[in-house]
């Protein structure tokens, strides 16, 4: 579809950027003139990158309590002028240790430094700072740096004097011991200022491209490929690729090297693919684009004991520990599935859900090793139950034979249909979420409120530690076991059409 915009006006005064934009203009040059141009077109985030963001600002302003003596600019990130006149005015008081959300501009930048903070000099000497960019993630990233990079270009454009340019994150290391949080050992901040000086020399030119790009009638002419997902998912994916084919040689899977290869060729959709190509098993099944059946599936599908139980658990990753003994984003379980089918054919259900902002891994714990009992395969997608079950075992001891004994009876559904099956709809992926409704098309998982793994973790999360309203927490409550119930109804039914399908083949 061609863009609809006939582009800026005659009289065009150029737009004011801001970080953010000069990370879009990095990434594409595209991105960037849609977002200033044509933001409609893009798609919003879905529940799970929602998620990400709403913990970046939990983490920011979580950040600012290890500087109990700064002051947050009270102007809004629309409110450009007022913003810079107040982070000017605290910038002259010095009994102010630092300014969170400081703004500043500069050739055309406007940026918002998350912690700006005083560094104290001799007597009479004029004031030096320390720039702190706060992130959610648990190391230094290259983004990271382009993201000081632009920052430090315009404070100091606008006049001020930098110490260090540094990055704030999560420590993994930390060891939440109960009480409250050591947010000197939750947050390590490492000075970047050498690799962002580096960075730096290099934003002159690249601020003169992308003005340049965005004074130009229409949007750049730059094709989809894998720029579009690093180093984050470009929300105009979905604009720009509405008018490719479905078997588009970008969806082949795999290592995109190959695609690029491919693409230099001149191919463009997965069919045109020569013979002989060196593909990996997955891509050759991408392009063969029929149904394929191991002859050994049926065997191994028949190899289960009964009763089997079908298993699946949800946790939840907190940046900040909420319980003792626990690190930054150690997986909690919370939650967890089990449909047992006999071998009559009949099918019951178990669930547990830990509806409460306390430590929830013991009685999680009971609940699941009385459910499972002593008998019967457990079947599972994945290899993630069996690494929760195994951290629970080293975490408490009384649980270890148990959960020792359970570990032995895991039956991973994945590598079984990996090895042994394929379908066209899979579409390259044999994420349970492409393969269900390929299977069993009369289940899947759109009629639900919650349908990943982090938008459940994010709903989790705002039920137990947010939400006040008794009415919405019942209603993610309910949404979180419909969820987690599907997970497990999903592997019962695949494994029952499975085995039809392999039994057809072999009669």
């Amino acid at each position: 579809m061609a863009d609809v915009h006939n582009g800026p006006p005659a009289t065009f005064a150029p737009p004011r950027l801001s970080k953010s934009k000069f990370l879009s203009g990095l990434q594409c040059h595209k991105r960037l003139y849609l977002e200033i141009h044509q933001p409609a077109l893009a798609t919003p985030p879905d529940a799970s990158t929602q998620a990400i963001l709403d913990m970046g600002i939990e983490i920011g302003t979580l950040a600012h309590r290890r500087f109990p003596d700064g002051v947050l600019v009270k102007a809004g990130f629309r409110q450009r002028e007022a913003a810079i006149a107040e982070t000017a005015a605290l910038l002259h008081s010095s009994g102010i240790s630092a300014v969170f959300e400081a703004a500043f501009e500069h050739d055309g930048v406007l940026v918002r430094v998350d912690i700006f903070e005083r560094v104290q000099n001799g007597e009479g000497m004029s004031p030096s700072w320390r720039l702190i960019e706060v992130k959610s993630s648990t190391r230094v990233k290259d983004i990271h740096l382009d993201d000081l990079s632009i920052q430090s270009h315009v404070v100091q454009g606008a006049g001020l004097r930098l110490d260090a340019v540094c990055l704030m994150h999560i420590d993994t290391r930390y060891l939440y011991e109960g009480g409250e949080a050591d947010l000197q050992a939750l947050f390590s901040i490492e000075d970047v200022s050498e690799p962002v000086a580096n960075r730096r020399g290099q934003v002159l030119e690249r601020l003169a491209a992308m003005k340049a790009m965005l004074a130009n009638p229409r949007p750049p002419e730059i094709e989809p490929g894998q720029h579009c997902h690093a180093p984050y998912e470009c929300p105009f994916w979905s604009h720009c690729t509405t008018q490719k084919p479905s078997r588009w040689i970008y969806h082949l899977p795999g290592k995109k090297e190959i695609v690029g290869q491919l693409v230099r060729q001149g191919i463009t959709t997965i069919d045109e693919i020569p013979n002989g190509t060196q593909l990996s098993d997955i891509q050759r099944k991408v392009k063969d684009n029929i149904e394929w059946i191991s002859s050994e599936l049926r065997p191994i599908l028949r190899s289960v004991n009964y009763p089997v139980h079908h298993l699946d658990v949800e946790t939840v990753m907190l940046a900040l520990p909420r319980f003792p003994s626990t690190r930054p984003y150690q997986p909690i379980p919370v939650q967890w599935s089990n449909h047992i089918e006999r071998e009559s054919g009949e099918v019951s259900h178990q669930e547990f859900l830990h509806n409460e902002a306390s430590e929830p891994r013991r009685r999680w714990a009971e609940a699941l090793i009385e459910s499972l009992g002593e008998k019967g395969s457990i079947v599972v997608y994945s290899a993630y139950e069996e690494a929760i079950i195994r951290q629970l075992a080293e975490t408490f001891p009384e649980f270890k034979s148990a959960f020792n004994a359970i570990a032995k009876r895991l039956w991973d559904l994945l590598p079984v249909i990996k090895s042994h099956y394929y379908h066209p709809a899979f579409n390259g992926s044999y994420s349970i979420k492409s393969v269900l409704p390929a299977v069993v098309p009369s289940l899947g998982y759109g009629d639900l409120a919650i349908q990943g793994g982090g938008q459940a973790a994010a709903e989790y999360y705002r039920m137990v530690f947010l939400e006040s309203d008794w009415v919405e927490r019942a209603a993610i409550q309910e949404a979180l076991l419909r969820y987690c119930a599907r997970d497990t109804l999903a592997m019962v039914e695949l494994r029952r059409v499975l085995e039809k399908k392999a039994r057809e083949v072999g009669s």
